[in-house]
């Protein structure tokens, strides 16, 4: 039997991984079944298990190369709010919209991960957190609570946001709620003081 070298599984896994995720996001989690995922893959049921040990697993690791390749493009843009706009424009456009198996992956398994087992709802949560910091660094004014607010806000906004214009079936309803939640998010990015929930107790 021909023995792999480490770079040929790491490069099978990796491969495995990035197929799974567009399916995932395409069809859902719970409409992929293993034999679908290893075809996509181009790999056998076999195969499939000498890289994951469930498809639990693979969906954490699936969420986790999802939301690093995310960080890495909104880490990748020059610091400051010229960059926030560029990137809203991005995400909330229809093309964005029409994109599932290639777009965020928030928008598109949230509903789905909050259902899922630990591993996988911690593999988000260290994502989501990571994708609030890179989004925090472009909205610094040198207040770490108010950035920190702006950021959370800003993610949360995007991502319900998304998720509503797909879901709704009248087109001219979506494209509304996308041109609505650009504006609201350059407001939050530039707000000079948002808001703070009432219920929230602030440092002294």
């Amino acid at each position: 039997m021909a023995r792999y070298s480490p770079e040929h599984k790491e490069a099978t896994r990796r491969r495995m991984i990035e197929t799974a995720g567009r399916r995932f996001k395409s069809d859902g989690i719970d409409g992929s079944g293993i034999a679908t995922l290893v075809a996509d893959a181009g790999l056998t049921n076999g195969a499939f298990y000498g890289h994951f040990s469930s498809k639990d697993d693979l969906v954490a690791a699936v969420v986790a190369q999802q939301l690093e390749a995310q960080v890495a493009v909104v880490n990748s843009l020059p610091a400051g709010l010229a960059s926030v706009e560029q990137y809203l424009q991005y995400y909330l456009s229809p093309a964005h919209r029409d994109d599932l198996a290639g777009g965020c992956p928030s928008a598109a398994l949230l509903d789905e991960i909050g259902r899922c087992d630990v591993a996988v709802r911690e593999a988000y949560t260290a994502g989501a957190t990571a994708m609030i910091q890179a989004i925090a660094r472009h909205l610094d004014n040198g207040d770490p609570d108010q950035t920190e607010r702006r950021a959370i806000g800003l993610f949360s906004l995007l991502v319900g946001s998304l998720q509503a214009a797909r879901a709704v079936t009248d087109p001219d309803l979506s494209d509304r709620m996308l041109a609505a939640a650009y504006a609201n998010a350059v407001a939050l990015a530039t707000a000079p003081h948002p808001p703070v929930h009432p219920n929230r107790q602030e440092p002294e």
